[in-house]
């Protein structure tokens, strides 16, 4: 295990609490109770059950409706999760530790993977908020209406709200750590990367929900019915070609901050590109919900809704807890030396992704969620 145990991600394990040299194997179990906090177990209560959700209705939308463009979706998301994280886990064993070192860790939860690095929890937070993100857009009619690119943007910029309330309260409940000198984790935006906010809270969704979309879902729309096999070589593909799409749409800021030296210059291009989503989708889901209001929507998922209000709960009361060491830290640091993030950007995307699932449930016509309390029609 000591050949695993990088001078880096040791000094991260050691800030979080615990020793890098008793991570356990391939797989470990741990007492929930027994964890740093009680936020923990609650964050993997709540993002595992929503993976779960996920997973049942894509399979019993395949199978009742011949749709397997969730199923591609998860499957999916789960397939760049296993192309891009062991890598970055990993960097001496992968032949890449002379040009990335170790970005960040992960606290150990109740179950975990790799050595410590992989937590389950982080296995299912992939899948769950790519499908929250997809089916809300999909709800408003972007994709039927605007396209393949224009529905993956607007993917991208309502998975970057929900995701950010967790990114930045994170650090603050010792969730994981960051390496505050990584050139690839610079600029900052408060106890968060930028790279972060921008490419794994908008980009990778876009990327991916643009490959669903592209090789499943515009065919599901036309009526189109796929076999097991050719579902399976689809799902490979996406995986595939999301995770070319994130290492190629962030270039821009990737290559100006390498030409200028300047990881600030790097950080105003990565901030331009979020701008750029928020541009294009902003206009297009206010126009979708208002057109859709009319008519009402020919698609609805009830159940993923409700699931993603009470992820805005649970979030809505950890960052509640979280606020008198949050008012109370110098220098962006609590009492307790962990990193606070931004409240008012947490407030933001909380506003975001509330009127999100408000205005689904409002264009959500009786004819689409009458038929089966699990499943609509699309």
């Amino acid at each position: 295990m000591s050949d695993l145990c990088a001078p880096t991600f040791a000094g991260l394990t050691a800030r979080l609490g615990f020793s890098c040299d008793e991570m356990g194997g391939l797989v470990s179990f741990r007492n929930p109770l027994n964890l740093e906090n009680w936020t923990l177990p609650l964050l993997e209560i709540t993002v595992i059950t929503g993976a779960i959700l996920a997973l049942v209705y894509a399979v019993v939308r395949w199978r009742r409706h011949g749709d397997p463009t969730n199923l591609v979706l998860w499957f999916g998301a789960i397939a760049y999760l296993l192309i891009i994280e062991p890598p970055l886990y990993f960097p001496a064993q992968f032949g890449i530790g002379a040009y990335v070192d170790t970005m960040f860790a992960h606290n150990v939860f109740t179950v975990d993977f790799l050595w410590g690095r992989l937590p389950l929890y982080i296995i299912a937070i992939y899948p769950m908020m790519a499908t929250v993100a997809y089916e809300i857009v999909r709800t408003l009619g972007v994709f039927r209406r605007r396209g393949v690119l224009i529905g993956a943007i607007c993917v991208g910029f309502v998975h970057h709200a929900f995701y950010e309330i967790f990114d930045h309260i994170g650090p603050q409940l010792r969730w994981w750590e960051w390496t505050l000198d990584h050139p690839m984790n610079q600029p900052f935006f408060e106890s968060v990367p930028l790279p972060s906010v921008v490419v794994f809270a908008a980009l990778w969704p876009m990327s991916l929900a643009f490959c669903v979309q592209l090789f499943v879902g515009r065919h599901v729309d036309t009526g189109t019915n796929f076999t097991g096999v050719q579902v399976l070589w689809r799902t490979v593909v996406v995986g595939v070609l999301a995770s070319i799409g994130t290492a190629v749409l962030p270039l821009p800021a990737t290559v100006l901050g390498k030409l200028t030296d300047s990881t600030d210059i790097g950080g105003v291009v990565y901030t331009l590109e979020l701008v750029a989503v928020s541009a294009v989708a902003i206009p297009v889901l206010v126009s979708q919900w208002r057109s859709t209001r009319q008519t009402g929507a020919s698609y609805a998922n009830p159940l993923i809704l409700g699931y993603a209000a009470v992820y805005l709960a649970v979030m809505t009361l950890l960052w509640a807890t979280a606020l008198p060491a949050y008012f109370g830290a110098t220098d962006g640091v609590t009492a307790q030396g962990d990193p606070v993030g931004s409240l008012w950007y947490s407030l933001l995307c909380l506003v975001v992704a509330a009127l999100s699932i408000a205005a689904c449930r409002s264009v959500a016509s009786r004819e689409a969620t009458t038929p089966e309390p699990l499943l609509a029609n699309g």
